[in-house]
């Protein structure tokens, strides 16, 4: 069976439970405040443009160091029959350009 309890362990019971409500209505409040909402939107925001560009950058990498293994042998020299075609693209597209832009004009 259980114990009795006084008037003054019920009442110190009450208190401590309406300390312990109150303490939970202000998390509650703290946690739907907008301010409170608004930082966790843009926390959440700032890791996904920070995975992204993180991502980003592996790629870039990856493809960067692919390129350059095309482009340039173990030892580091250049493999210049590899970069004089590609160097010829470049300058073809780049003239094709330019005499496009010219004819607008």
């Amino acid at each position: 069976m259980a114990e009795a309890r006084t008037p003054a362990q019920i009442e110190a019971d009450i208190v401590r439970r309406r300390q312990e409500l109150a303490v939970t209505l202000d998390e509650i409040g703290v946690r739907l405040h907008p301010k409170t909402i608004m930082g966790e939107a843009k926390a959440k925001a700032m890791s996904a443009v920070d995975r992204t560009a993180g991502r980003a950058y592996v790629v870039t990498h990856r493809a960067l160091a692919d390129v350059r293994g095309q482009l340039v042998s173990e030892d580091g020299a250049p493999r210049l029959e590899r970069i004089v075609p590609v160097a010829l693209v470049g300058v073809a597209v780049v003239g094709l350009l330019t005499l496009r832009a010219r004819r607008r004009d």
